[in-house]
Formats: C-alpha cells, structure tokens, sequence
C-alpha cells in the first residue's frame, strides 16, 4: 500500500498540506509562551514545595524586589528628592502592594529599615518593593520603563528580587525558542541542500520536520504538558530527531537506487532496510527520555513526557510523510562507495588504548561536576544585567531564605529569654559569609524600641502593636499568633565560594541550635535551589545509569552478539564520561536546563552504532565478506552528515546570551561527536582486533 501511495502524483503535495495545517494548529492552538515560577522546578507533592508554601501561608510573606540606586554627583538632597520621585512612582505600580525607601523610613534610628535600605558602603540605597498578586510579564515591563525615565547621569537604577530573576528566566527562553527554532531550520535546511544538492529532498526534509514538530507540539499541549524550562528547547530536539531517521533513509534509498530502476522497488527496499535499525535507535531514544520520568524535578518530568511523544512522532512522521518526495520528486544520483580497511590489529589497539585514556582522563572531570550552580550562572558574565544583579547580591544578598524557629525550651517569643537568644542568633547569621540582609523578630523588637515610649512597654505589648492592622500588621510577618514561632527572612548571597547550598542550609540550621532554638521549618527560593541540585546530581546518576543498562538488552537484540553487546555498551558509557567530564574539568555548571543534555545526548547518539551494527548482521548473513569494513564505509556518509546536522543546529545555541541555552547546546554537541567517534573509529577497530581476517579489504 505504502509504496504506491509514495509514488503517486498527489503524495508530496498532500505532505506539503499537512506541514501547512501542522503549522496553523501551532499558531492557533499552542502557547508558545513559556512557564516560568520560583516554585516551578518542584512537583506539587515535593515536601521542600509544601513547606515554602506553608510558611508563605503562615507568615503571608509575599515576594520582594529590591531597587538599588547609586547616587553618582554627591549631591544629598537632589538625591533624596529623586529617591522620593522613584518611589512615589514605583508605588503607583499595579502589583506593587508596599514600598519602603529612604524617603518613607528614616534608616539612621531604625535597626530594621538600616538593614534593609542601606548598601554597606553608603554609595547607595535601596528602595524594597513588596509585590502580590502580579502578572510577573506586565510588572517587569512597568518597572524597566519606569527606571529607564529616572535612571540617568545622577542615579544608577538596578533591581533584583525573585519576580524580576523568575521573569527575565522566561524572557530568555522564549526569545531563544523563537530565534533559534527558527535559525535551527534554517541551517538544516541549508546543511542537506549541502549535502544531497537535490531541492526535492530538501522541502521533504523541511516538510517532515515541520509535521513532526507540529503534532509533537498539539499532543504535547492536549496532554497538559506546556513549554517550560526544559521543554523550550523540544522544537530543536523533535527537529534533529526527525533528521536522524531522514538522513539514514536517504542513504540507504541512494545505495538501492543505484541498481533498481523502479522508484517504488527501490523506496520499499530503502524503507526496509533502515526500518528496523530507525525503530531500536528510537527504542533507546524512548528509553532515554523516560529515564527523565524517574526525577522527583518537574521540569525533567515534562520534558521526559513531551520527549518521548517528539521520539515516537518523528518516526512515524519520518516513514510516512518523507518518502513521498524520494517516490516522487527525488532523483536518485550515483555516489561512489569505498571499502576501505578498518584497521590493523596492531594500529586498533593503540586506537583504542588511545580512546580509552582519553575516556579515562576526561571522566575523572565528573567528580568536580557542579550541579548546584547559583542563579546569578542563568545570567551572562560581564552583562549589565549580570553586573546589576551582583552588585545588589554583594549588598545584602538576591535570594531569599525562610526559617521558622522555636524555643527549644518551649518559651514564647516575646520573652526577654527568648528574645536574647534571638539576639544571639540573628548576629550568628549575620556574620555568616553566604548571609546577607536578615530579618526577623529580634530586629523588629528593636525597631518597636525606638518608637517613643516603648522603653516603657513589655515585648508581648510591642508585639501586640506591631501586629495591629491600624499599624500595618507587620507583626503578624514574623510572630505566629500564639507566639510560640519565630519567622526570619533572609536575603542569601550567590556568589559566594561554599561547598554547596545544603552545606550552607546546615550550617544556618547550627547557628539556630547553638543559640537554643529549634529550626521548625526551612524555605524559600534559596533552599529549593538547594534541593534542585540535589535532584540534578540524583537525575544524572538515576537517568544515565539507567539508560546503560536497559540499553544491553537493546545492544543484544540489534547484534545477537555478547561481544559485540558487551562492546557496544562500553563505547557508549564513554558518550556522558566525556560530556560531564569536560564540563567539570572546564568548570561548567549543570544547572536544571542544562542537567537533561547528557541524557539527549545518549539517546540520541546511540543511532549511528545501531545502524552500523544492524548492517552488519544483515551483510553477515547475506555472506558478504568483511561485513565490519563494508558496513562502515555503508554508514560513514550518513553518520557523519548527522554528526554535522546535529552540530549545527546545537551550534546555534552556543550564540545565545541566556547562558543555559549555551550549555546545553554544548552538552549536545559533544555527546553527539564522541557518539560519531565511537561508532565510525572505536567499535569497529575493538572488533578488529578480534577478527583480524575481516579487515583486510582494499579499496574496491
């Protein structure tokens, strides 16, 4: 049925069709729109999630931005009176539910209001914005117009806070989603018009790609899974997916073309002998994006999900859609084929030796692998941004941590005892590098104290005031209504050298027990960073491991071999030594967006060996002598146009500005050439070294 309907006038076109309602259904059916949130890394039953929210339901903490501005001609009162125009601007600011400045809150008597309006060195102060309830989009577009009109030769305007971080996030990854799906179609298309110079076989490929993608993306958005963090980059990946069984298909229907005359003959036999290497090459794709499935980090989840649906559409797509253009439009050009010598015994076991001290050498990298990277790596060196960021980091930390105390005693938090000890405990914290600002109840007893008469009053009565909706109920951030709880809010500093987040978090939790408190419970966007590095490392382990080992059956069922199974699988294991290796020899971070490319990288580069090893057996059993070296020089061709296709599309990625796009796109790249490596040099010189008679063939 099939070949008919390939070879049939109407085929390309109907192809043509689908691509063009594909890509309308895109438009009009899909939110291309990322999904981006402070809370978004984590499934809703992760219990570091749950206790956020908790406190955040607690405490009614809602999320800060903080605006820096330097004052840079020395003149105090026009610099006040601009502070005061910016302020008073940034509050008209729908979402903006509060504003504290210089010009509000006198810092020079208030404990609370020096900490947090005022930069160390007094070259600038801060104005702190409490935000609720906002479009975190329209916000940061009110304030970036709002600071471009007062930023200028006197005052230098930078902000941070975990809206606008969240939000630039996703203004990132829709502008590389856009650009660089686009560019990425545009080099593939120009790389197989490179290759195969045959204009039929280039809208056919583009057509294909563009069905995938479309279906890909409607069944995905159907299913409930949107684009997120990790699932910006699926459109590149469904892309290459795609290519991967196009570019073996053409080959295979190139070599049969070359001595079968009848189009559908020769599209039947083309199909049939890259059928069955396509369909366990996307068995281990499969398995490779529902390894992802395993992680506890909801990202990961997603793109397992939308990964594996990508992998099953391309190959339908690839050997539905795609062989109309060879059936109808494609010609068929004569391309020689050498058959040269896969390697002498003694030239294969330097090569191999060779590779595998290089495998050696570069994996022991993976040890210093940081997969707990800081949210200021999302954002590039030496950028204003970056710059911005930093400096408000160096002040008085970008972010925020809660912890929820109790007296180990069970004493109440307004208690003279319980205060001291609250006293000794926020001047630990401090005074602990990765701390910035700190906020708690110790700090807004003190503030309370420098209102008039407060000498005179108890700190249960000063906390009652401070908990007085009249007086803003500010209280009630801090203190739990029975007083039996403590909440204090911490602005944590990113760049700074510590062993990880967690080392940090524990160490926080020591200066609350040596004080004789209790840490009840510990939150916020610095602990789930925390927690996603956890969840990386544990992804990458679980992931990878996991997909070697369900790839030994894969690997036995494609050769019917041990040995070859048994190579095969160390060839493999080499693909994330060398990725992960070189990144933490390099010191690259893996972060959320990144931590997934070994993974793809994986899967994916396990096809050129299962097509190798899938030719072989056919030539063994067809009696062809040395199958190993005429399967290579079968395969070479193909491999390698993958490897540059994949390279280039990646390629692009490292050019974008929003530095986990780069990585990833650099992850990629790699696996996919040491994935070319091992399959065209390594595998076949470590079976040489076995078969020694079957690599001595001479050029035909």
């Amino acid at each position: 049925m099939f070949p008919r309907s390939w070879t049939s006038a109407a085929a390309p076109w109907v192809a043509l069709a689908l691509a063009v309602f594909g890509l309308l259904g895109v438009w009009a059916f899909v939110d291309l729109t990322p999904e981006v949130s402070g809370d978004f890394f984590f499934a809703e039953d992760d219990p570091q999630l749950q206790a956020s929210r908790q406190i955040a339901e607690r405490y009614g903490s809602g999320s800060l931005i903080v605006v820096r501005a330097a004052d840079l001609r020395g003149d105090r009162d026009a610099y006040e009176e601009r502070i005061e125009s910016l302020t008073e601007a940034l509050a008209a600011i729908d979402g903006i539910s509060a504003t504290y400045s210089i010009t509000t809150d006198d810092p020079n008597i208030s404990p609370l209001f020096r900490r947090v309006l005022l930069t160390p060195d007094s070259s600038a102060t801060n104005v702190i914005l409490t935000v609720e309830d906002a479009d975190p989009e329209a916000l940061l577009v009110s304030l970036e117009q709002l600071i471009e009109a007062h930023d200028g030769p006197d005052l230098d305007i930078v902000m941070s806070g975990v809206p606008v971080i969240v939000e630039l996030i996703r203004r990132n990854l829709f502008r590389d989603l856009v650009i660089f799906s686009l560019a990425a179609a545009l080099v593939f298309g120009i790389l197989i018009a490179l290759i195969y110079r045959d204009a039929a076989i280039v809208v056919g490929t583009l057509t294909t790609c563009f069905v995938s993608v479309s279906a890909t993306l409607m069944i995905t958005q159907v299913l409930g899974v949107g684009i997120g963090l990790l699932t910006a980059n699926l459109v590149t990946i469904v892309f290459v997916l795609t290519l991967s069984h196009v570019v073996f298909l053409t080959a295979n229907w190139l070599r049969v073309s070359q001595t079968e005359t009848d189009k559908g003959e020769a599209l039947r036999q083309g199909v049939q002998h890259t059928l069955e290497s396509s369909f366990w090459s996307m068995t281990t794709t499969l398995l490779g994006f529902l390894s992802l499935l395993v992680a506890t980090a909801k990202p990961l989840r997603e793109l397992g999900i939308a990964g594996a649906i990508g992998t099953l559409t391309a190959i339908a797509v690839a050997y539905t859609v795609y062989p109309a253009f060879l059936g109808r439009w494609a010609s068929a050009r004569a391309r020689p084929e050498r058959v040269t010598e896969v390697g002498s015994p003694a030239g294969s076991n330097m090569v191999v030796g060779v590779t595998a001290a290089i495998v050696v050498l570069l994996g022991v990298g993976t040890f210093r692998v940081d997969t707990d990277p800081g949210l200021l790596t999302y954002f590039a060196k030496g950028g204003e941004l970056r710059d911005g960021l930093e400096r408000i980091d160096a002040d008085g930390g970008s972010s925020a941590l809660d912890i929820i105390i109790r007296d180990a005693e069970g004493g109440r938090i307004d208690s003279d005892v319980v205060f001291q000890k609250m006293q000794a405990m926020q001047a630990a914290l401090e005074a602990d590098s990765a701390v910035g600002v700190v906020l708690g109840p110790s700090v807004l007893l003190e503030h309370a104290r420098t209102l008039p008469l407060a000498r005179f009053m108890s700190l249960e009565v000063l906390l009652d005031m401070a908990s007085n909706p009249q007086l803003g109920s500010i209280g009630l951030g801090y203190v739990s209504e029975e007083r039996d709880e403590g909440h204090y809010f911490l602005r944590m500093r990113e760049a700074v050298d510590e062993p990880s987040r967690d080392a940090v978090t524990d160490r926080l939790r020591s200066h609350v027990r040596d004080a004789g408190l209790e840490p009840v419970l510990v939150g916020g966007l610095w602990d789930l960073q925390a927690q996603l590095g956890k969840l990386i490392l544990a992804s990458l382990k679980i992931g990878i491991g996991g997909l070697l080992l369900l790839f030994l059956g894969v690997a036995f069922v494609v050769s019917r071999s041990l040995a070859t199974t048994a190579r095969m699988w160390v060839c493999l294991a080499g693909i994330p030594l060398v990725v992960l290796g070189i990144f933490g020899h390099l010191g690259i971070a893996i972060d959320i967006i990144t931590s997934p490319a070994a993974n793809v990288a994986l899967a994916m580069g396990v096809d050129s060996m299962i097509h190798l090893v899938v030719r072989v057996r056919r030539l063994t059993s067809s009696g062809v002598p040395a199958p190993w070296a005429v399967a290579l020089s079968q395969i070479r061709a193909p491999v390698l146009g993958a490897t540059g296709i994949i390279c280039a599309g990646f390629g692009i990625f490292v050019l974008s500005t929003f530095p986990p796009t780069q990585r990833f796109g650099l992850a990629v790249i790699l696996g996919t050439v040491t994935a070319a490596t091992m399959a065209l040099v390594v595998l076949p010189r470590m079976v040489s070294r076995r078969v020694a008679s079957e690599s001595q063939v001479t050029a035909a």
